[in-house]
């Protein structure tokens, strides 16, 4: 008679399953996909290291998947912003303002996102969520060049250029000797400023009023 999994075990399983992984993200959090080894996780999650290659074939697999609920996370709250009410450049800039906020008050996690050296498969994720960003961008670019609000020759390429921008301009205040020496080139209203400044002149917009930012 073939084993057959029930119903109860499977859940525990999941459950199990997304208790390592909310383990894993908090140890990103803390500090980076450097701090994310097997051994210490299993630690964290109260289990066997070989417990671990159950759920995740190797800490690549896992640091993926740690990858990809976070940044989903992001794009999702960015998502939220853009696809809202109101100009498309009041809607541009609010979106850039809160996906800089939200890194500066998670500084660890979101340089590890943008940028700390990790795993290929955590690569793999990294460009995926990028093409995800942009194609965030390409509507709102599309619906800003329809209402007269942008001038851009090419909407997919210019919302690659946008999400480059956005990753550059927060790698130097979020790095690590930045971090260290608790002096972060600037402040949040600073960086912010100069991003959304830069974006709407690369977009040939207008600048909006300060108070239709939030």
């Amino acid at each position: 008679m073939a084993y057959r999994t029930t119903a109860s075990r499977i859940d525990r399983d999941q459950t199990l399953r997304s208790h390592i992984l909310d383990c894993a993200h908090a140890r990103v959090v803390e500090g980076g996909f450097a701090a994310l080894t097997m051994q210490a996780l299993a630690e964290d999650a109260g289990i066997a290291t070989g417990s671990l290659y159950r759920h995740f074939g190797n800490k690549g697999e896992l640091a993926a998947e740690v990858f990809a609920r976070a940044s989903q996370l992001e794009v999702d709250s960015l998502a939220e912003v853009l696809r809202g009410s109101g100009p498309a450049t009041e809607r541009l800039a609010r979106g850039l303002r809160r996906f800089a906020a939200r890194a500066w008050y998670s500084q660890r996690l979101a340089f590890a996102l943008i940028a700390e050296p990790v795993d290929p498969e955590v690569d793999e994720q990294r460009l995926r969520y990028r093409e995800a960003y942009a194609e965030l961008f390409c509507r709102l670019l599309e619906e800003g060049q329809g209402s007269g609000e942008f001038q851009v020759p090419s909407i997919s390429l210019t919302a690659a250029c946008l999400v480059g921008a956005i990753a550059e301009s927060l790698v130097g205040p979020l790095s690590p000797p930045a971090r260290a020496a608790s002096q972060a080139p600037g402040t949040l209203e600073a960086v912010c400023a100069n991003l959304v400044s830069f974006c709407l002149r690369a977009l040939g917009a207008s600048q909006p009023a300060h108070g239709d930012l939030r």
